[in-house]
């Protein structure tokens, strides 16, 4: 699967970029037609401690989904996202399976 990192107004180390990898390409377990994943990586300006914020758009042919989740650090919101993004690969799987 292909992934593109886009980190928002500051550059990302090579370590999160390959965690970030390697978590994508877990998800192609759960349904194997998955084209591409856009993640985007943000660092939002608040007083609060949750301040970073990782969306992740997957392409699935004829449809794509986008999680967007807040966390303390990186790896934990990509790790939240991707659990999101599994369970919505197995519902779509189901449903595509149902219709055969």
């Amino acid at each position: 699967m292909k992934v593109d990192v886009h980190a928002v107004n500051f550059t990302v180390d090579r370590k999160l970029v390959d965690f970030i990898q390697e978590r994508m390409d877990k998800l192609e377990k759960y349904y194997d037609r998955v084209v591409s994943a856009d993640v985007f990586l943000k660092v939002e300006r608040t007083s609060d401690k949750e301040n970073k914020v990782v969306e992740i758009k997957i392409n699935v042919p004829g449809d794509e989904f986008l999680v967007k989740k807040q966390c303390k650090t990186f790896e934990e919101a990509v790790e939240l996202s991707a659990e999101s993004l599994e369970r919505l690969l197995v519902k779509r799987k189901e449903k595509i399976r149902a219709h055969i």
